[in-house]
């Protein structure tokens, strides 16, 4: 059995798990998982794609217009995975009626019910070949944060740093889905920060979420021209310590929720007990950065064959990567080669993490 034949026994398995009799896809995460990597949007900042899919007990279908069947069919050959494509005209439409029975759908259509939040957890686990495209998609993704940050000097304005990352990701054939910059005081300001037109004068960070085949990395890295303060080395380590606690305690059968209580613990142990509430601290990932994010008392227990992205901050410094959860450990997808690290304890074992790129 192939992937694609895989992937269709998946989907009727969830629909058979949730009394479902029809199933309409909407959403490009859900788009690319059912279709393993397909591209369904133009607009990328939309969460909905210009086609459907639609699932019975019998059939698979896929609805579009004239405009986007031509490429669906081209590029991404769905009509060799076996769906039929129902297409009309640009300017009739091309949204679906589905026809009897229980109906699940990922996003808001009537008499259906929303399947959106179950698909998420779903989707989180991950395929052989899912995970072989994530370490290629993680591989990219460093290195295309790595080329960035090496050329961003004093006197770059956050736009320029933010060009240089999609650069260097669209470049590989990655889309830079979230490219998010700042510079100096607007680092410790804002934990979302959009690029601006502001002058760097000393720090910079920058962060990355790349989509290749539908998955989604993410990776954040930081970068200082001069010494760092007393502080400033402080809180790098802090975070760092932070961040090895959230990826060894991810491990198979530990409730989310468990492995919450033991960032939250890093934190007060390394004197920033209160900085996780000034941000979301990540959660699993495939076709979205994150699936869903983590919070306390979670119940959904980690997997081996998931992936996660943790990013612990504590204001002026983060730590971020994308991991791999693997039967025997975890296995870090957006590491950087050459990049300074931080060796910190994790449990009984000891962990290299990523410290701040200091440049004379």
């Amino acid at each position: 059995m192939n992937e694609f034949e895989r992937r269709d026994a998946s989907i009727r398995q969830f629909m058979a798990d949730n009394n479902i009799d029809e199933l309409l896809l909407n959403r490009v995460a859900n788009f690319a998982w059912a279709t393993c990597g397909a591209a369904s949007y133009v607009n990328t900042a939309t969460t909905t794609g210009e086609a459907w899919l639609l699932i019975t007990d019998s059939a698979k279908y896929l609805l579009a217009n004239n405009i986007e069947a031509t490429r669906l069919e081209g590029e991404e050959k769905l009509v060799e995975q076996g769906w039929r494509f129902m297409v009309n005209q640009w300017y009739v439409g091309s949204g679906p009626t589905p026809a009897r029975g229980n109906i699940g759908a990922d996003v808001s259509f009537a008499g259906a019910q929303d399947v959106s939040g179950a698909l998420a957890e779903y989707r989180t686990h991950l395929s052989p070949e899912e995970q072989g495209r994530f370490r290629w998609l993680g591989e990219q993704c460093a290195g295309a944060m790595n080329d960035a940050i090496r050329a961003v000097k004093p006197g770059m304005n956050e736009y320029e740093i933010a060009g240089l990352l999609a650069g260097e990701t669209q470049r590989r054939g990655v889309q830079p889905i979230v490219n998010l910059i700042a510079v100096d005081e607007n680092i410790f300001k804002y934990r979302h920060p959009l690029p601006t037109g502001r002058v760097m004068e000393r720090y910079a960070m920058l962060v990355l979420c790349g989509r290749w085949k539908g998955l989604v990395a993410s990776v954040t890295r930081l970068v200082h021209f001069g010494k760092l303060s007393d502080e400033l080395r402080r809180k790098m380590r802090a975070v760092a310590e932070v961040d090895a606690e959230f990826i060894a305690s991810t491990r198979p059968g530990m409730t989310l929720g468990e492995v919450f209580a033991n960032g939250q613990e890093a934190y007060a142990r390394t004197g920033f007990g209160d900085e996780w509430m000034l941000h979301h601290q990540g959660g699993p990932a495939s076709y979205e950065p994150r699936d869903f994010v983590a919070t306390p008392g979670a119940p959904q227990v980690v997997a081996a064959g998931q992936a996660y992205a943790w990013n612990p901050s504590i204001t002026g410094t983060k730590s971020e990567d994308t991991i791999l959860v693997g039967p025997d450990g975890n296995e870090v997808l957006t590491t950087i080669l050459g990049w300074p690290m931080i060796e910190v304890k994790a449990g009984d074992s000891t962990m290299l993490r990523p410290a701040i790129l200091e440049i004379d």
